[in-house]
């Protein structure tokens, strides 16, 4: 659907994001699931964002199914949330510094604060909220911080704006845009059962928790109709 998505396991983008800091090999990786697709299909300015980054991670079971449905399979679901963690892991392992920005005021330290406890050699060298008007002066904030590592976590198309328009201003190795993931890491947001998330139901346990998200759950089956329509119009003129 115009979304070139890295097909590798989690362990592989775990090892190029290793290798990416240990080289300092600057970068930023997006995460887009089935709704976020649906959306760059009818922007292509933000498709470009999507396509450009270092790493595109098949974030959702709709995105997996889409691929297999274009016959263009992927090898596995990788979600952004559990990738933020290997990334954790890699940075507490080298002792590398970790600066949270977004979500809702004192998300983002507590969600610090549990990461360190959860990676010891972890360090959170910073955090900020989500709501700030003056890009500049947080720019500014996170390079005095010195991070290794940036997870941006302010939702799409927002983030992936935010790290591409400001690559060159910011000094950091990794970029990492994680949606609402500082809510899961604070524990504020708790995820599905892992027998929900094997089977693909995570979007069903986020929609009986939050009903509200009937609206942008929809674009879901609008997203799997257009792999569907794009398939059939690829054999009809194949």
């Amino acid at each position: 659907m115009g979304v070139g998505f890295d097909n590798l396991t989690k362990s592989e983008f775990t090892a190029r994001a290793e290798s990416m800091l240990h080289n300092g090999e600057r970068g930023y990786v997006v995460t887009p699931n089935a709704e976020i697709v649906y959306e760059s299909i009818h922007d292509d300015g933000f498709r470009a964002l999507l396509n450009g980054a270092s790493m595109v991670l098949p974030d959702g079971a709709g995105v997996v199914l889409g691929a297999k449905i274009l016959g263009t399979p992927i090898r596995e679901k990788v979600a952004g949330i559990e990738f933020g963690e290997e990334v954790c892991r890699i940075l507490a392992k080298n002792q590398g510094r970790l600066y949270l920005l977004g979500s809702k005021p004192g998300i983002a330290k507590a969600a610090g604060e549990k990461l360190a406890e959860k990676y010891p050699g972890l360090t959170i060298c910073g955090t900020a909220d989500g709501y700030f008007k003056d890009e500049q002066a947080v720019i500014e904030k996170i390079n005095a911080a010195r991070p290794d590592v940036l997870f941006v976590c302010l939702g799409a198309p927002k983030q992936e704006k935010f790290m591409k328009e400001h690559f060159e201003e910011l000094e950091v190795t990794l970029m990492l845009g994680l949606g609402g993931s500082l809510d899961g890491y604070a524990g504020v947001a708790q995820r599905a059962p892992r027998w929900m998330i094997d089977m693909s139901l995570e979007w069903l346990y986020r929609l009986l928790k939050e009903p509200k998200r009937l609206g942008r759950m929809m674009r879901l089956p609008k997203f799997v109709a257009a792999c569907a329509g794009r398939k059939l119009r690829r054999e009809h003129h194949g």
